[in-house]
């Protein structure tokens, strides 16, 4: 059979129309399949960091409910406006309690009520440290406020609430110093030892606002970090490092009066407490200005991958010795939590918690910070405070 010219072209264009009707047919049979299953998305972790509720001290002041309104308002919304959003694990980075002296039971007990407002989540999804305010005095049985009331380890669950057993992340170690994993993130959790008497903890008149932990404890965390080199690694302590976050160098929780005198700013000023390190993690045993944390980061950049503390309350904005509330040093990210207490700090507390949310296959974590109030910005997300940091290696939800 012969084509003349005609019928060639005729052919040439039916085939094309063809092919490209074919081309049409296939692209939305794929397109078909991809709706009836569509990528799952990835998984993330969704860390919620809190701290610095001062219970007793908002109750006592405005009858406000610093611990419980922020549960509410992540589970059901706020009522100037703030949204609800969802969270896997919560941490309380210390100073459950507002005491000046040694906390008492009937904080300890509204402590533990104000956790019961959570309806979406269990009290065992808030792993908790003790911060300064939290201790009691060296003369008592150590830290029976913190091991009693909060318990971390769930040795005492007649008063506290808490059960080891329903942990979504079991505890390894004890009420002081802990771990926990999800995925291959590793938590090592350390409470500050304010209890330990003057000039390092507790004097007549109060707690001492400087950071501490043992010596024993730099060991542990020292030893861990070592260990778990395969490890995305988060710190947390209630007090920062030196020099890392917004008024964290030596007496910048402070300011001077007209005569040169210092005098309470972001901390209160006890003159035997060891006043220039009244921001940040000052001792370790006896030993002021340590700095054991920072001269091992020094010698071992990005060993750690985060570092969470808190105790210095104030806006998101305030850049206080021209550091924000999360910065990086060392190759490791630093993040101040503070603080979800609006009546104690001197005017600077603006009730805040952080949102971090880590990707499966990502080493990128997204940082949001949440408005409980409307006194600085409007409740809920505060956008100018949203950042990404990076972690030296990506998430894995499965290890």
């Amino acid at each position: 059979m012969t084509f003349d010219k005609q019928t060639r072209r005729e052919f040439s264009l039916r085939s094309a129309q063809a092919l490209s009707a074919g081309s049409v047919v296939n692209a939305l049979a794929v397109a078909a399949r991809a709706e009836d299953h569509p990528p799952k998305p990835a998984k993330t972790f969704r860390l919620w960091a809190t701290s610095d509720a001062h219970v007793g001290t908002d109750l006592r002041h405005h009858k406000r409910e610093s611990l419980a309104d922020a549960i509410r308002q992540s589970e059901r919304g706020g009522d100037q406006g703030g949204p609800p959003f969802e969270w896997d694990v919560a941490l309380h980075l210390g100073d459950s309690s507002g005491n000046q002296g040694s906390p008492k039971d009937d904080e300890g007990q509204e402590v533990v009520r104000q956790f019961g407002a959570a309806r979406q989540h269990v009290r065992e999804q808030f792993y908790n440290l003790a911060g300064n305010h939290d201790a009691t005095f060296a003369d008592e049985e150590t830290q029976w406020w913190f091991r009693k009331w909060l318990d971390p380890t769930g040795e005492n669950t007649k008063y506290s609430g808490v059960d080891a057993k329903n942990r979504p992340y079991p505890v390894e170690g004890t009420w002081e110093r802990y771990t926990f994993r999800v995925g291959n993130l590793l938590f090592a959790m350390m409470s500050d030892r304010n209890d330990i008497g003057p000039p390092v903890g507790r004097g007549a008149r109060g707690g001492y606002p400087a950071g501490a932990v043992t010596g024993e404890t730099f060991a542990w965390w020292k030893s861990l970090v070592r260990k778990n080199s395969e490890s995305i690694i988060i710190s947390a302590h209630h007090h920062m490092l030196k020099e890392t976050t917004v008024a964290s160098g030596e007496w910048e929780g402070f300011k001077k009066t007209k005569d040169g005198k210092w005098q309470s700013n972001y901390h209160g000023y006890f003159p035997q407490g060891g006043p220039q390190g009244a921001s940040y993690l000052y001792w370790i045993d006896d030993k002021p200005d340590a700095q054991a944390f920072e001269t091992y980061l020094t010698e071992n950049p990005g060993a750690i991958d985060l570092w969470l503390g808190a105790h210095t309350h104030t806006n998101p904005d305030d850049r206080k010795g021209g550091r924000g509330h999360v910065e990086r040093k060392w190759e490791v990210n630093f993040a101040n939590i503070s603080a979800l207490t609006k009546c104690h700090g001197h005017g600077h507390s603006t009730p805040m918690s952080r949102l971090f949310t880590f990707t499966e296959g990502s080493n990128q974590v997204r940082v949001q910070c949440y408005l409980h109030t409307s006194q600085f910005q409007p409740q809920g997300w505060y956008v100018n405070a949203e950042c990404v940091i990076d972690l030296g290696k990506p998430f894995r939800m499965v290890v």
